[in-house]
């Protein structure tokens, strides 16, 4: 297999399991022994399911995805893995990490130590995030109605837009191959939770269509072996997380006309309805901050309409096109009591809207280069409602020229470089100035070298940055904080350098050394009462320095037609360059993920799969932090194949009850059953 074929396979890992940190390394050697034997497990993604118009850049014969920094996974490694939402696909992924954000319930993920404020989530090129905060709550985005998920680090292409400092995750919808296609999936897991999808398509001469719907409840998750409810007031007595539902649905569409060979127009419209619970904090530290959130959201809504082309202008120019209207509604209200039937507060609302477009010519007509020159533009805009008072209005206009140049060299050697120039002025900050125009430039170089025809060698540098949001620069806490309209954009340099082969039959193995510096990084300072107006307060500014190093390992084996194995396997040192004392939190020091699969016959597959890591700190109490318990989780699956087009398959997820956190005093899942069918058509 070549490389080139590597790279457009997907590496899927799994969920491993253990309790110590000493065991944690035993099982990173007994990961690597087993896999250092046999074939990849990887799914193809070079398909005609995946619905090209919505992968960021288009990749010619000279690039392909080795010149791009990318990984992907395909739909049907996030269907074996069962992995339902983005967040838990990305982090099968090395250097991708979970995250909770236990006071708000949110699942988000880091990168190579960048925050998801840092990184961008596209839906189809189409960015996801949330004007206000430049957050998303991963848990909200399903994998149902899937083709691809990809995952681009510090040196992703500039083609992305602006605001991709730390890297991009992009979620590529399905495209019809046949005439009539689609799947329906039933299952049902512990926490009463519930889900049924359906995807349907037709491909005819001239058009297609693309439908989705998925519906995925549960009323909570079971608690671990070993939890206690540390409070001095508990709230969690019984065996499950109290108000912790959830409820999410999706509806997608997409008409699709192809006139010739080369041409395709896209209409489509998405919509996502969700409401969850927050469970309340159990841990040992104390204040309403903490014992006190009593918080459900009885609408987490989203709607997006959107236009994508591709048109050929003639052998050597393609023009691609996209626009997009995004709306993002959530409305949080906080109750008295756990008993969560009183209001204390009218509720909460948010009504944010996003307006894009973008333009890309990719350009042939030179032997030897494929030149991409894109334009983005974006406008955001902000409501904050809140009973009783006037509603509060922000709005900003953000653009980004971007060109990139993939090259090939030699026979050996490739190359890619790029420039991009971004723009944000503010046109609307309530009774706040709207301060200076942002501007940021960002520049990418990557090389790679066939060293033979199985292995190759690739090195990158690359300088982003990140424009400061709008909560960031204007959010006056309640009072507690003084806004700072003139916040600079955050910037990083990253460095990158590795290797990938195939030079044993049945591996393949991707080792890389990465180095990130961050500098003039937001977080807050204390301003005196004089500034302030009457207390001390706290405000946003370019203070903060950081560092985050690492090595990443993806190796994948078939030992022979019925066994394959595989791991991903992330170190990461990040280090606070302004205050040595001060930790960074949420990033463990070394993940993993491995699995193993037996296939013993044509009807029945078994999968062990392991997810460990350590090293994660997090706040303790009064002002400390504490390093939370490394964990191992086991998890075990069959798989029945009566037919070609039905899989029935149960399993279990945390085999053991292992009591770990993300977020101290959050606790995860313990053990969890579940059984899916899945038919075919």
């Amino acid at each position: 297999m070549s490389i080139q074929k590597m790279r457009t396979e997907t590496a899927t890992t799994g969920w491993l399991g253990c309790t110590t940190n000493k065991n944690l390394w035993r099982l990173t050697a007994l990961c690597a022994a087993l896999s250092c034997s046999g074939m990849v497990y990887a799914e193809d993604t070079d398909n005609n399911t995946v619905f090209k118009l919505g992968e960021v850049v288009v990749r010619g014969d000279i690039g392909g995805s080795l010149l791009l920094g990318e990984t992907t996974l395909n739909e049907t490694t996030m269907e074996r893995f069962n992995r339902n939402n983005i967040g838990s696909a990305a982090t099968m992924i090395p250097g991708v990490t979970l995250a909770s954000s236990g006071q708000r319930n949110e699942q988000t993920v880091s990168i190579r130590g960048f925050d998801s404020r840092r990184i961008a989530i596209f839906m189809d090129g189409i960015p996801q995030y949330v004007p206000y905060d430049g957050n998303v709550d991963l848990n909200r985005f399903t994998t149902f109605d899937l083709s691809t998920l990809t995952v681009a680090k510090g040196n992703a292409s500039l083609l992305y837009g602006p605001n991709v400092m730390g890297g991009a995750i992009n979620l590529v919808s399905r495209k019809p191959e046949r005439e009539f296609e689609g799947d329906v999936r039933m299952g049902y897991a512990s926490g009463q939770e519930r889900l049924f999808s359906v995807n349907v398509g037709s491909r005819q001469e001239q058009w297609y269509f693309q439908f989705g719907a998925s519906y995925l409840d549960a009323n909570g998750f079971p608690l671990p072996k070993g939890f206690h409810d540390q409070k001095k007031s508990p709230t969690d007595l019984g065996s499950y997380r109290e108000n912790g539902h959830y409820t999410d649905k999706k509806l997608s569409f997409k008409l699709g006309l192809t006139p010739n060979a080369t041409d395709e127009y896209v209409f489509g419209y998405v919509r996502q309805e969700g409401k969850k619970g927050q469970p309340v904090y159990t841990g040992e530290r104390k204040g309403n901050r903490f014992t006190g959130r009593f918080w459900q959201w009885p609408y987490w809504d989203k709607d997006s309409l959107y236009f994508m082309s591709s048109t050929d202008l003639g052998s050597d120019y393609t023009l691609r096109l996209r626009a997009y209207a995004d709306s993002y509604k959530n409305g949080m209200d906080n109750f008295s009591d756990a008993s969560y039937t009183t209001l204390q507060d009218t509720r909460s609302k948010y009504d944010d809207k996003t307006y894009g477009a973008a333009a890309e010519l990719v350009i042939d007509r030179w032997a030897n280069h494929e030149l991409h020159v894109a334009f983005n533009y974006k406008d955001d805009r902000h409501k904050d409602i809140q009973a009783g008072y006037a509603t509060k209005n922000y709005r900003d206009i953000t653009y980004s020229l971007a060109i990139e140049d993939y090259i090939r060299l030699s026979d050996t050697w490739r190359m890619r470089a790029g420039l991009s120039h971004d723009r944000r002025k503010t046109k609307d900050a309530n009774i706040w100035d709207s301060g200076a125009v942002d501007k940021a430039t960002n520049g990418v170089l990557e090389l790679v070298h066939n060293v033979t025809p199985t292995t190759e060698v690739f090195g990158s540098v690359a300088h982003k940055t990140h424009f400061a949001t709008i909560k960031d620069r204007y959010s006056a806490s309640f009072g507690e904080a003084l806004p700072n309209p003139d916040l600079k954009p955050e910037k990083a340099w990253h460095y990158e350098l590795g290797l990938r082969t195939e030079a044993w039959e049945g591996g393949q193995l991707e080792f890389t050394l990465f180095r990130s510096n961050l500098r003039d990084a937001h977080n807050r300072v204390d301003v005196p009462g004089s500034v302030c107006g009457k207390y001390e307060c706290r405000q946003y500014q370019n203070i903060d320095r950081a560092r985050h190093q690492g090595i990443e390992l993806s190796l994948e084996q078939q030992f022979s037609p019925e066994w394959r194995a595989g791991l991903a396997y992330t170190y990461l040192n990040s280090k606070n360059r302004s205050e040595q004392d001060v930790k960074l939190t949420g990033l463990p020091r070394n993940r993993l993920f491995a699995h193993l699969g037996w296939k013993p016959h044509a009807q029945w597959e078994f999968l062990a799969t392991l997810e460990a890591e350590n090293g994660r700190y997090d706040e303790g109490v009064v002002d400390t932090y504490e390093q939370l318990s490394g964990y191992g989780i086991w998890g075990l699956k069959t798989i029945w194949s009566p037919r070609s087009d039905l899989s029935i398959e149960a399993g279990v997820r945390n085999l053991g009850d292992k009591y770990y956190e993300l977020s101290e005093g959050y606790p995860m899942p313990g053990r969890v059953w579940f059984a899916n069918a899945i038919y075919r058509f």
